[in-house]
């Protein structure tokens, strides 16, 4: 009877599984993630070609897949399927077949442009016709299309093996509680495309698992963060992207989380930066000391185990300070180097809030 379940459970958990190339991806930039976290895309790209001895292909010539505009209502579904189209063209220009994008959203673009294309096979030809007499240009479906969470996932265990430091803080030996938040467009769109489904993500957990770190499960764990484009790009609508994120703060809390990690760079974004406004709002604080939660992504998670100067990686964008995170798990940093640019510019410090510390 054991011979006969035990290969079922596997078959059910492989339905959950992806598969993710080993290597020479063409890198989508995000046009979002340059904007709140400058050095992330770099920072990914460096650990896969320094840390893995990976192939990844990085095109100045890419533009942005209008994952924004069209979620919010300013363009239509056939000039997007355009645009990823010429994305792909491009791809097949510098002579890859695998496409990584960085930001969640693109890549339920993606997703969702190649379904529509392989149930409606009328709409990937006249794509085809209306990027040919646009550009001039053809194209090919990529054969692995992941996102950049996944290249991290994928080589986890090969990076623990790296690693300088743990989630475990340096002075009780205990994991840190992480709370991970994974992007709706990465599992919720199209559930398959991502590690784990929409149910049992497991992307961001794997990582916390293998990092040392502890998966907080809490009520509100696959609550949506918030952004919802027309809820934030519309200031009279920004209520309720920060009552979103305001209730999963609420949720976490009595779990005393150590730090969040995200994938969607929006997401973590807001978790980072609704911290300081509930905070001027309402002088609520969630973390220790008044601190707040420190949110960061995979990338930045994975450069700091590593010992990547923290001020490198960037982290001194951050809203929520850092600096607690780092002391608890004993990680090296100089804090007067914190607000230097390049070269050792002085660029100055920021104005301190009111009610979270920094």
């Amino acid at each position: 009877m054991s011979n006969l379940i035990v290969p079922v459970k596997n078959l059910e958990w492989q339905k959950y599984q992806k598969e993710i190339a080993n290597d020479h991806y063409y890198l989508a930039r995000s046009c979002i993630r340059q904007n709140v976290f400058p050095a992330a895309e770099d920072i990914f790209m460096k650990i896969l070609r320094e840390e893995l001895g990976k192939d990844i292909f990085d095109d100045p010539a890419q533009t942005t897949c209008t994952g924004i505009a069209y979620h919010s209502g300013l363009i239509p579904f056939e000039t997007t399927m355009t645009v990823v189209a010429r994305q792909f063209s491009l791809m097949q220009d510098a002579g890859y077949e695998n496409f990584v994008c960085s930001c969640v959203t693109s890549f339920g673009i993606y997703s969702e442009v190649i379904e529509t294309w392989h149930h409606f096979p009328e709409t990937l030809a006249k794509t085809r016709e209306q990027l040919l007499k646009s550009t001039g240009r053809v194209f090919e479906i990529p054969k692995n299309v992941v996102h950049a969470s996944d290249l991290i996932f994928k080589f986890r265990e090969e990076l623990s093996k790296k690693l300088k430091y743990r989630l475990v803080n340096k002075e009780t030996g205990k994991p840190l509680k992480v709370v991970d938040h994974i992007g709706c467009h990465y599992a919720k769109i199209f559930p398959e495309k991502g590690i784990g489904g929409a149910e049992y993500p497991y992307v961001l957990a794997g990582l916390t698992d293998e990092f040392g770190g502890e998966q907080v499960n809490y009520p509100e764990r696959r609550h949506c963060c918030g952004f919802g484009f027309r809820q934030y790009l519309l200031k009279e609508n920004r209520g309720y992207s920060v009552t979103n994120s305001k209730i999963k703060f609420d949720s976490m809390k009595p779990y005393k989380p150590d730090l969040i990690i995200g994938n969607c760079p929006g997401c973590t974004f807001f978790l980072d930066r609704w911290q300081y406004v509930i905070a001027e709002m309402e002088g609520i604080t969630y973390g220790e000391g008044g601190f707040g939660i420190p949110s960061l992504t995979y990338e930045e998670i994975t450069a700091l185990l590593l010992g990547y100067n923290p001020w490198d990686i960037g982290l001194q964008v951050h809203q929520v300070a850092v600096e607690p995170l780092l002391d608890k798990i004993g990680i090296e940093y100089v804090k007067s180097e914190k607000y230097l640019g390049l070269n050792g510019e002085d660029i100055g410090e920021p104005q301190k809030p009111k009610v979270l510390m920094q």
